[in-house]
């Protein structure tokens, strides 16, 4: 093997991705596994998840389907539980999953709020906290928080989903402080509007989708892959010394 290739392997480690039954989480399962990576994938749809065991075990890595609902906290522990009785070692830990659900703050739901945070924010530190400490105890890990630039930058009826990725990225950054010492790392991605199901659902019209992206200097949105391949560097050997970034990828957009 090539010194660079094996510096962005995953070869021998196992990754739990959430939201792995379609689009970023499912590409990112995808990618590692095309690095050399074990994959537990977490969803709510069965043949979704099957799905993506097929793109998996395709690559000649081994595929766990974990089904749960990560708007319920006890449900989330139950996951942690399942994927650490499958893969009592889990080397990375990629919170893809997410919800958008978008609308003006004075109107909105107080229901919407509280699944908003949960899905997006509360998941992440509850699975982080199940599988932090092993990764510690190891001295080896990753974990990866897929977060967006609207938890960076302002964006109209976006005030529940902005405050989850806000507060998931403080906390990587409080995460990192704890697990740095042992040689775990603890990063986010803040990607821009990324054409999965979700995005295109909510960015097709072009009254939303064309003052957006003439306002992003590089003219368009982002493709899954994208994503994928920035979380498989952050996942890698090769990004060690990468700690508690919070890393834009969104064509420039909050540059300006």
């Amino acid at each position: 093997m090539r010194d660079w290739t094996r510096r962005f392997s995953l070869e021998g480690r196992t990754a739990l991705i959430t939201g792995a039954s379609s689009g970023i989480g499912q590409t990112i399962a995808q990618v590692f596994a095309d690095a050399g990576a074990d994959v537990l994938g977490q969803g709510r749809d069965a043949a979704r998840l099957a799905e993506t065991g097929a793109r998996v075990t395709a690559e000649g890595r081994r595929f766990t389907a974990i089904l749960g609902d990560l708007a319920d906290a006890e449900e989330v522990r139950a996951i942690a539980a399942r994927a650490l009785a499958t893969a009592p070692r889990i080397d990375i830990l990629v919170n893809s999953a997410g919800i958008a659900l978008t609308g003006p703050a004075a109107s909105y739901s107080l229901a919407d709020w509280q699944r908003t945070l949960a899905v997006n924010l509360t998941a992440p530190f509850l699975l982080a906290q199940a599988l932090l400490p092993g990764m510690m105890e190891r001295r080896m890990g990753k974990i990866i928080n897929i977060s967006s630039q609207t938890g960076v930058i302002a964006l109209q009826d976006h005030a529940a989903y902005a405050t989850s990725k806000g507060g998931l990225n403080a906390l990587t950054k409080s995460l990192m402080v704890e697990a740095a010492p042992h040689n775990v790392q603890v990063n986010a991605i803040c990607p821009t509007v990324v054409l999965t199901e979700m995005g295109q659902k909510l960015w097709s019209a072009p009254d939303r989708r064309d003052p957006f992206i003439a306002r992003t200097p590089l003219g368009r949105f982002g493709d899954p892959v994208e994503i994928a391949d920035l979380a498989l560097y952050l996942a890698s050997p090769a990004s060690d010394l990468v700690n508690g970034e919070i890393v834009m990828i969104e064509g420039g957009y909050s540059s300006i």
